[in-house]
Order: C-alpha cells, then sequence, then structure tokens
C-alpha cells in the first residue's frame, strides 16, 4: 500500500547518498520504496552525472563542503509540497541528522552515518577508512580519489574479490577532500558544520541503522550515535544489521536492510509507539 499524506498523495521521499558514491548506489532502494513514496535521489550539489562523468570532471568538487551540501538539499525539501521522508547513508546519514536538526523533513533514517561533532574517540578501522583523505594534507580542500583496495576495506569488505571490484567499478567516484576535513576536525571549533543539536525535541523521528561488518562505521560508532540523542524527547530509534558491510545498500542482503527500514517508517507514519527497550 501506497504511503500517503492527509490529501490522498504519495509521501515524498528522498535518499541522500554518501561520500564517494553518487546517486546510483540507491539503485535498489529507489525500486524498492518507490512501490510506496515518491522517491527521488537527488545528487550532492556539482555532482552531477553518472559515473564515468563524475571521475572525469573531479577537480569541480574542490572546496565543495558540508554546509553547501546541506543547503542544497534544505532547499529541494522546501519546494516540495510535503515534507519528505529522508534517507540517508554514511555522509548522507550525517546529513539527515543535520537536516532533521534544522526542522525538515517527516522523518529521517540515517544508515552507519558519519559521525557529528561531539563523537569523541572513533575507531581504528574508521580512521583507516578515512585515511585517504585525513592523511593527506595537500587533499584536506583537494580531491580524495579510492584505490580499489581502499574501497574494498572501506565500502565491501564482506564481498568476494570479483564482486567487490565489481562494486568499484560501478559505484566508486573521487570525493571532496573539504567534508574529512570539517568531520574529523569538528571537536576543535566551535561551530562545526557537523554539529548537531542533540537534545533538540522539536526534530522528527530518527532511525540510526548499524551494519555489524562495517569497517568505515563500525556499529558500536553508530551506536554511540544514538546513545547521544537519548536526552531528547524526539523519537530516536536503532537497528542493527548482522553480517552487512558499510555499503549495505547493495550485494546480497540488501532487501533485509530496506524491510526493516520499511518496517519502522510504518510505524512512525501511523504513529506506532516502538517497544520498550529490553
Amino acid at each position: 500500500m501506497a504511503a500517503t499524506d492527509t490529501h490522498g498523495d504519495r509521501i515524498p521521499l528522498l535518499l541522500i547518498h554518501g561520500a564517494w558514491l553518487s546517486t546510483n548506489s540507491w539503485e535498489t532502494f529507489a525500486e524498492y520504496f518507490g512501490t510506496r513514496f515518491a522517491v527521488s535521489a537527488p545528487e550532492w550539489p556539482r555532482k552531477e552525472g553518472d559515473v564515468a562523468e563524475l571521475r572525469e570532471r573531479a577537480d569541480e568538487l574542490a572546496g565543495l563542503g558540508l554546509a553547501e551540501i546541506v543547503d542544497h538539499y534544505e532547499r529541494l525539501i522546501r519546494a516540495l509540497d510535503g515534507p519528505p521522508v529522508l534517507i540517508g547513508h554514511s555522509f548522507g546519514g550525517l546529513i539527515v541528522e543535520l537536516l532533521l536538526d534544522r526542522g525538515l523533513g517527516r522523518a529521517g533514517v540515517a544508515l552507519s552515518p558519519a559521525p557529528p561533532r561531539g563523537i569523541l574517540v572513533l575507531p581504528f578501522s574508521s580512521l583507516k577508512a578515512a585515511s585517504p583523505a585525513l592523511a593527506h594534507p595537500s587533499r584536506w580542500h583537494g580531491i580524495v580519489p579510492l584505490t580499489l583496495e581502499e574501497f574494498t576495506y572501506g565500502f565491501v569488505n564482506t564481498f568476494p574479490p570479483g564482486d567487490a571490484a565489481a562494486a568499484y567499478e560501478k559505484y566508486a567516484v573521487p570525493e571532496t577532500g573539504q567534508i574529512f576535513y570539517e568531520a574529523g576536525f569538528a571537536n576543535f571549533h566551535l561551530h562545526a558544520p557537523t554539529e548537531v543539536h542533540f537534545e533538540n525535541a522539536e526534530r522528527a523521528p530518527l532511525l540510526i541503522v548499524g551494519a555489524e561488518k562495517d569497517n568505515t562505521v563500525p556499529a558500536s560508532l553508530a551506536r554511540k550515535q544514538f546513545e547521544k540523542y537519548q536526552d531528547s524527547s524526539a523519537r530516536t530509534d536503532y537497528i542493527e544489521f548482522a553480517g552487512r558491510p558499510h555499503l549495505a545498500m547493495v550485494g546480497e542482503g540488501w532487501e533485509e536492510v530496506a524491510a526493516g527500514i520499511a518496517g519502522w517508517l510504518d510505524g512512525v507514519l501511523d504513529g506506532v509507539e516502538p517497544p520498550p527497550a529490553d
């Protein structure tokens, strides 16, 4: 059954991709949720085009930061007829958190979200996954490509080698180093672009999704973000999927992840409270 608003129109749903990826990383979710919602998967600003075009024109991303990206999505959301459901992955998950904090969206889902300001300790695997950007000061405000080995470690470490190589060719694109600089040094700045007001009680419901085998945002890091929100009376929930890597939207088992999110959205949009925590 379609998810509709009070006027009988399909509720809009925006899919927000993460770093080193483009909108094609949402192809499975776009089809899955498109049977119920009015789905769109707009690119980040300056990232228009297919994977080949993004690789060729990567220099256009130099200096692109989170404020520009979040402002871009805010404009898109405000142009809609009604508040959308927001689903974001990795840096896209952090963008969802920032948009909800601005009072936007009907509900938000953050899959393995990049950490906001206030998460003080990062696991070694997160630092390793981000090292192509953070370990090279010359890239902080420039462009950061990934090798197959780096992409495999950070995104598809549970895939067989052939599938990992195919995913790299299909999805991986160079990225702006600015966002990694902003996130990596957020705790040293008073008003960092990654700052979220965790205690905000006026925001829409938020689901944080963890992936057990994720090297980039380990499930322990996703749970830390969930715990940061516990002083807010706004609804915040957490679910975790066993055996899933960072790129949980593709590859074997993606349907289980999508179905878990859909089940949570059913409860939120119907006003059903979650079961009590164990």
